[in-house]
């Protein structure tokens, strides 16, 4: 199987507006609201059969699939692939579905475009949301090409199979290859009624496999968005201003254009509240390449309005967060009565937890290319949401998104970030304004500095116990700026959020209570992998680890207590209305506490629990649930010769159904712990005046290859049960976990975040 970069399949004109592929906007509505599968294309009227045929095209039965008439097949990528090797996954379902040999599969990235369904790669959603979806355009490929060799041999289609890029007459031995098939199979009517094979017949998937790029990636082959290179085309930088909300009003050019390959300095339009993806403003510095322009931008001279935000302080801000958990917030979540049993009980716990903005800090900082005639736009963008570029792009130059095309290159990292087109925006304008072909290119310090950030949070909860130590009382307060600040006026989160930690944990206690108490935001708030699992399971799983030591149990016991007995809970157990649950029904995949059980039993079977207490060493535990997939980790804090602490070794188990690709699987989970561990230890984004602090990796640190666990174990739970994510759930339990290891090793209780902050690391 190879991967091509680029245009994915040219279809015929009069293909696509016979509405091949806007039948699959049910692909992302199906996914989303889960309903059983998207709805495949209508069969294609005569004359564009015809066309087809005419022109040798081969079978084309939706956007996704084309089978030439030599042989070759091609599968369209939808997603993007940003390190997590979805174009070395999601295809693999439909070639498998298809028969398909992978050796004569290539697989083309598509363009932005709705035809497609949901292309935002996010939320962990690519293999759950899709996996039937796929398989089903797979299917139908096959079944066609099945048809037309049973017509040929005058057989019955029920005695035909394919595989081996071949379809079979086993009673006979006959076989035609696809190639040899693809003009009469286009002849053919679309089915309707598609029929999956056998789960055992996909020979790749949940198999160990290859990363498709990753060839091209080591040889310098591979094309990222600051690969791209038009003829014509200048390269921007850009001036933004230091405060979210501010404004240039007045800036002195002449130092910049005296600059040798500056070309033009640009003002940008400043941005109206709510911001949502509109690009920050400031002044643009064009020249014909990157070094001219940081030059230029460097003499530029510009006095900076703060606006409504230059007052806000994140020091200040945190005893802000602090008051509003310490103060009845809208309850989310009842069960009991809280009150009486907090009032009621031998004992209490009580704490306070805080974690600080976050930045994306992936590798490649955002960047993209636009060429603008007047009338189309073109775009090359390492995004994760081409459709909401192709859109926001098509708004800002008051034109139709139908006569804007966006090409996806591959991310170096995104993390969410990129799911944000404002970068992408910015290059439009600039395209728009130069009348040539533009690259935005954002620094490191850019990316830093001018982020969507992961929210700032505090938290508050509480516990009653009975005489005896069992937990009777559950409170649990929560206040953070939400994502949907962003977009709108509002100081409260969304389900969506809460259900990450909140109103989703499962626990055996009568009476519980959860809170969302309002906060209001001074910046951008985007999401940021994982979401709000990260400090809300930071919290909780820090806090029954302190339960633990105030009742003087062991922590696993009493994390196992806490979760209670095996059994599926249901939103009256939970005390809540309703769920999204990641956009799936509860009832196809219920909370199962025989999961999360399972999950931790065998994470600390491999860590030794048992003999966490060795000198020197000390281990600590966390489970969650998280895009519908179970993780429970273990980590090893240890003492280095010079007093400080080390993460020595760290063990998770992840129960995530089927899986399509082990291999990436496991890649994502090692990688969610290096990502886990940088942030617990050392991420931090501070602002004073408005302004972020932090500007490089120098004062945002990041781990590093010497500080990395000398080992991290995995171990994946093998189900046939309903596809979890894998990119996101491997991050949230890391921290907790790491937390309870230091208590366990120091004394010390870790409840703010950086633990770098107050402890020698």
């Amino acid at each position: 199987m190879t991967a091509r970069s680029g245009p994915p399949i040219l279809l015929l004109r009069r293909t696509f507006l016979a509405g091949l592929g806007g039948a699959l906007t049910g692909l992302a509505l199906g996914s989303r609201v889960g309903v059983a599968g998207p709805a495949l294309p209508p069969a294609v009227d005569e004359a564009v059969k015809a066309e087809a045929a005419a022109e040798g095209a081969g079978l084309r039965p939706n956007l996704f699939v084309h089978v030439t008439p030599n042989g070759g097949v091609t599968i369209a990528c939808a997603r993007a692939e940003m390190g997590q090797g979805v174009r070395s996954s999601l295809p693999v379902l439909i070639a498998d579905e298809l028969g398909a040999d992978m050796r004569r599969v290539e697989v083309v990235q598509a363009p932005g475009d709705p035809a497609y369904g949901d292309q935002n790669t996010d939320g962990s959603h690519s293999v759950r949301g899709f996996y039937d979806a796929l398989r089903k355009l797979g299917a139908c490929a096959r079944m066609m090409l099945i048809a037309a060799a049973a017509v040929r041999w005058r057989v019955p289609a029920s005695t035909c199979e394919a595989h081996d890029h071949a379809v079979h007459h086993p009673a006979t031995g006959r076989s035609l290859g696809f190639g040899e098939l693809a003009i009469a199979a286009a002849k053919l009517p679309v089915p309707q009624d598609i029929l999956l094979r056998p789960r055992v017949e996909l020979l790749h998937v949940g198999k160990e496999l290859p990363l498709l790029d990753g060839p091209d990636i080591v040889t310098g082959r591979a094309i990222f968005g600051a690969d791209v290179r038009l003829p014509g085309m200048l390269t921007a930088v850009i001036a933004r201003p230091p405060v979210v909300g501010g404004r240039a009003t007045q800036h002195d050019a002449s130092k910049t254009l005296a600059v040798p390959g500056v070309r033009h300095v640009v003002p940008l339009p400043a941005p109206q509240p709510p911001f949502a993806f509109q690009p920050l403003g400031g002044v643009a510095v064009v020249a014909d390449d990157t070094w001219s322009a940081l030059r230029g931008r460097a003499r530029l001279e510009v006095t900076w309005a703060p606006g409504a935000n230059g007052d806000y302080d994140s020091s200040e801000y945190c005893e802000v967060l602090l008051a509003a958990v310490s103060a009845p917030g809208h309850v989310v979540r009842e069960v009991g009565d809280v009150v009486r049993a907090l009032g009621s009980a031998s004992k209490r716990v009580e704490a306070t937890y805080h974690v600080p903005h976050l930045a994306h800090a992936a590798m490649e900082p955002p960047v993209a290319v636009v060429r603008f005639d007047g009338q189309k736009c073109e775009v090359w963008a390492a995004t994760q949401n081409p459709q909401a570029a192709r859109k926001e792009v098509a708004r800002a130059l008051d034109i139709a998104p139908d006569q804007v095309t966006v090409n996806v290159t591959l991310l170096g990292g995104a993390f969410g970030r990129k799911s944000k087109p404002d970068y992408v925006v910015e290059a439009a304008l600039l395209a728009k304004a130069t009348g040539s072909p533009v690259r935005v290119q954002w620094t490191r310090e850019d990316d830093i500095q001018h982020d969507y950030y992961h929210t700032v949070s505090t938290q508050r909860l509480e516990a009653g116990l009975d005489e005896v130590g069992k937990v009777v009382a559950w409170r649990h307060r929560t206040a953070f700026p939400p994502i949907g600040s962003t977009f709108t006026d509002t100081t409260l989160s969304v389900p969506g959020e809460l259900q990450q930690g909140v109103l989703d944990v499962p626990l055996a206690i009568a009476n519980v209570r959860a809170e969302n108490c309002e906060a209001r935001a001074h910046t951008r708030i985007g999401w940021l992998r994982s979401v709000a699992n990260i400090y809300h399971a930071f919290a909780v799983q820090s806090f029954i680890a302190e339960i633990a030591h105030a009742r003087g149990s062991d922590p696993r016991e009493t994390l196992l207590e806490i979760i209670g007995p095996p059994r599926l809970v249901g939103l009256e157990e939970l005390g809540v209305q309703s769920l999204p649950n990641y956009d799936q029904p509860l009832a196809e995949h219920p909370i199962d506490t025989g999961r999360h059980r399972r999950v931790i039993e065998r994470v600390t079977d491999m860590a030794r629990w048992s003999d966490r207490e060795q000198r020197n060493r000390a281990l600590g535990l966390a489970v969650h649930r998280s895009f519908l997939t179970y993780v429970a980790s273990v980590v090893s804090v240890i003492r280095d010769p010079e007093g400080r602490l080390v993460v020595d070794e760290v063990w998770t188990s992840l129960d995530a159904g089927t899986l399509v690709n082990r291999e990436r699987v496991r890649s994502q989970f090692e990688g969610a712990v290096i990502f886990a561990l940088g942030h617990a230890l050392y991420g931090e984004i501070t602002m004073k005046g408005g302004a972020t602090v932090q500007s490089n990796f120098r004062d945002y640190r990041l781990m590093r290859i010497g500080e990395a666990p000398r080992a991290i174990h995995l171990d994946i739970v093998d189900s046939d049960g309903p596809s979890g994510g894998a990119g996101e759930p491997g991050v949230p339990p890391v921290a907790p976990a790491l937390a309870n290891a230091i208590f366990a090793l120091t004394g010390q209780r870790v409840r703010e975040l950086p633990i770098a902050r107050s402890l020698k690391v």
